[in-house]
């Protein structure tokens, strides 16, 4: 196809969404994306990425942003509550040599350099915008949005996230997200000079850990089991993050709890999953990202895949003869990985759950690992 004579509407303004708009402009299609926060924030504290996640970033040519304000490093570490390590997951440099096989960064950080190369892009970006009606016939898309405006559209991506309102608009009977009956909590913490990597303590049922996300600062996570999701007091998230470290006697983890305050920008999420089976399209609108494959964050993999399906997506309409063969050849390339990344993510979940097999857990990682380093 010609991306120079189409034009593309991209429904979303997080990670996937973004990365297909700089994607798409590369190849000449003119691109509109929408995003309906009209001061396009991104919530969260930290957020770990692995070495498929800077191969991809490299290809968006926002690599060199990362490494300027992120954090990169080799392997992850694995302890015992009471503190000796046991073992380290190795993280191939696939990114290139010069390139560790991970990394974290402050998330909003992350969407300020991704935002910031969308609109260097060209993309016309519209915030505070979202659609009220999509029509398709066989020439094109007509998008209605709710400041009344209406326009025509060659294709149309759906990247609006978990709760998605494209999904629910275009395959109305689509699965809902699912609780996990699990939650994780995040905090934002002065870097130890000991972290030097990614580092777990594996409990019988919580798992704490900690990831560099700067030169200084650190941030901490930890997942819980939550049979039911129910909402949490923000003014007590200090407290209960504190409690969940009280039965690790390691010397790291016991420095970490001692800096835990209501200002260390504590985040609590209840993890839901969603894996829709294929299609991923209809016509003339696809869906990529969490729309479509929200996983939990076990495998630190959820953003990797929604912006590889951004790098795809965009390969393949420029390659394709006509749109449904490249819609087609799109979900047949990222089925599998992502699948993949959402099932064996929730498998991780269940053993920590549960207090299950850790030999069984770390061979999910390692494997899993190991997969996302194969070429895309």
């Amino acid at each position: 196809m010609n991306l120079s004579t189409q034009r593309i509407l991209i429904i979303g303004g997080g990670f996937s969404g973004m990365s297909a708009a700089i994607q798409l402009r590369k190849l000449g299609a003119s691109v509109d994306l929408v995003e309906i926060d009209a001061g396009w924030r991104s919530y969260g504290a930290g957020i770990s990425l692995g070495g498929a996640t800077l191969r991809a970033f490299r290809t968006l040519g926002i690599l060199d942003a990362f490494m300027a304000e992120g954090s990169a490093t080799d392997g992850v570490h694995l302890h015992l509550p009471h503190g000796p390590k046991v073992a380290e997951i190795p993280t191939p440099r696939i990114a290139g040599a010069d390139v560790p096989g991970g990394g974290a960064i402050m998330r909003p950080v992350l969407a300020r350099i991704l935002a910031d190369a969308t609109r260097a892009s060209g993309t016309h970006v519209r915030l505070g915008c979202t659609f009220t009606a999509i029509e398709q016939d066989a020439d094109g898309v007509t998008v209605t949005f709710n400041d009344g405006d209406s326009q025509r559209y060659d294709l149309v991506i759906g990247a609006d996230g978990l709760y998605s309102k494209v999904r629910e608009t275009v395959f109305p009977d689509a699965p809902k997200p699912r609780y996990s009956g699990q939650a994780v909590w995040r905090a934002v913490l002065p870097r130890l000079p000991e972290v030097e990597t990614a580092t777990m303590w594996i409990g019988p049922q919580v798992k704490p850990g900690v990831n560099p996300v700067s030169a200084t600062e650190m941030y901490l996570f930890v997942t819980e089991p939550k049979p039911v999701n129910e909402h949490v007091d923000p003014a007590t998230f200090a407290d209960r993050l504190r409690d969940l470290l009280a039965d690790f006697p390691a010397p790291v983890l016991r420095q970490i709890r001692e800096q835990i305050t209501p200002e260390s920008q504590i985040n609590y999420r209840p993890l839901e999953g969603l894996l829709m089976p294929r299609p991923w399209a209809n016509g003339r609108v696809v869906m990529i990202g969490d729309t479509v494959h929200a996983t939990t964050p076990h495998l630190a993999s959820g953003a990797c895949i929604g912006v590889e399906d951004a790098l795809v997506l965009a390969e393949e309409l420029g390659r394709g003869d006509d749109l449904p063969t490249a819609l087609a050849a799109f979900e047949a390339r990222r089925w599998e990985r992502c699948r993949m990344v959402v099932e064996n993510s929730t498998r991780l979940g269940e053993i920590e759950i549960s207090g299950g097999d850790k030999e069984e857990h770390g061979r999910i990682m390692r494997d899993s690992l190991m997969a996302l380093s194969q070429p895309i």
